[in-house]
């Protein structure tokens, strides 16, 4: 049998191609149909027999010629609305959708993965499943659609990664408990009366009324919440107006909190709607507020990260294991963590001497191809040990 490293370096220009179809073809959320019978077709040359689970998503098994345990192995599937910027042969070729979040890393890294092991299925004490989940990007996402579908039957454990271009290739970040937040919604819609912009004493302008709005949002964490408390409260749309001489009657307000703790994503809802209600009242504006409650926080088992950080100490050396501070991007991975014990990580993607330093959900993202063999080998060390250990 080949050396693990040697086996997944023969795997590299497998990973390389899989990797350029996905984001030459991306596919969004709940519409990954071409992306589902691809990897489908990949999987069938495996001898595995995949079906369809949870909408577009997929669900293989692997059988180790051992009995023992399963490990299910998850990868995200979906691609952003965004056009892609970036000026490389395996450009997106669907306008105004791109892979730039990693999702094509993700299935084309768990990919060579099933390879590498169908190639040694016989000496495994265990199964393993494969995960591929749809509409990771998109609430409610895919995760719970999954689980309901069954993905987790019989499952003992789950492991999950994220090709990162924060962290420098040839590095992997880790935490033994939260590592991602929750990430939720809310939008306003301020409802003034327009007018001619030469009357203004005539209408209650929506766009005055947004503005001291978003003010007010913008001192929820540093005068509500304990500086010792993990928050977020960002604006990223506020849309009103669309004459210069004319007071909009409207304005829509959306942005995103990111918590760890749901109690106190409760508290900063209830300072919104309290903020939302007195500025509209005081300046005579109606208004509408909803909230959209997301993902909650990524919490690592801290038994399964402990044997994935020693994974990868293994795979890049003890000095490039970080212990990371957890990270305000959120995840439907939360879900399946709620479930079974597993354990979630960052996988170095980032190459600034290539000139990748595009960050995530930007239409010139890219990552370093290099990385998937760093991930492909982390989750691959963490799966045979676990499975060693769960039959021991």
């Amino acid at each position: 049998m080949l050396d693990l490293l040697q086996q997944i370096n023969n795997q590299f220009e497998y990973m390389v191609a899989m990797r350029r179809y996905f984001h030459i073809n991306p596919e969004l959320s709940g519409q990954e149909e071409k992306t589902q019978a691809k990897i489908m077709d990949e999987l069938r040359k495996l001898e595995l027999e995949p079906r369809k689970c949870g909408g577009t998503g997929i669900v293989a098994e692997l059988t180790g010629g051992r009995p023992g345990k399963t490990v299910a192995l998850r990868a995200d599937m979906d691609a952003l609305p965004l056009h892609d910027e970036l000026d490389k042969p395996y450009c997106s070729q669907v306008p105004g959708v791109c892979h730039a979040c990693g999702h094509d890393g993700h299935m084309a890294t768990l990919l060579g993965v099933a390879k590498v092991l169908s190639d040694r299925k016989g000496e495994l004490s265990g199964n393993v499943r494969f995960l591929f989940q749809p509409s990771e990007e998109h609430l409610p996402g895919g995760a719970l659609n999954m689980i309901n579908a069954g993905g987790l039957s019989g499952v003992d454990a789950i492991l999950g990664i994220h090709l990162w271009q924060p962290l420098p290739l040839g590095v992997m970040g880790i935490t033994y408990g939260p590592i991602m937040a929750s990430a939720n919604e809310f939008c306003i819609t301020v409802l003034g009366k327009g007018g001619h912009a030469s009357m203004p004493q005539q209408t209650v302008d929506a766009i005055l009324v947004g503005a001291q709005i978003v003010n007010a949002l913008n001192t929820i964490v540093s005068r509500n919440i304990n500086p010792q408390e993990a928050a977020v409260v960002s604006v990223g749309v506020f849309q009103a107006g669309k004459v210069y001489n004319i007071i909009a009657d409207n304005a829509v307000i959306k942005g995103t909190v990111r918590v760890f703790d749901l109690e106190l994503r409760e508290t900063i809802f209830c300072r919104i709607e309290e903020m939302v209600k007195g500025i509209c009242a005081a300046y005579g504006a109606n208004h509408k507020l909803e909230f959209y409650r997301g993902y909650p926080p990524v919490i690592n088992h801290p038994e399964i990260a402990a044997i994935a950080a020693a994974a990868g100490q293994e795979a890049l050396g003890e000095e490039n294991v970080w212990m990371i501070k957890p990270v305000m991007a959120g995840e439907d991975f939360s879900y399946y963590l709620e479930t079974v014990p597993g354990a979630f990580w960052l996988v170095g993607a980032g190459n600034a001497a290539k000139g990748i330093v595009s960050p995530h959900h930007h239409p010139q993202f890219d990552f370093d191809e290099t990385a998937m063999i760093h991930g492909a080998e982390i989750l691959l060390r963490t799966t045979l040990k676990i499975l060693a250990d769960l039959t021991g």
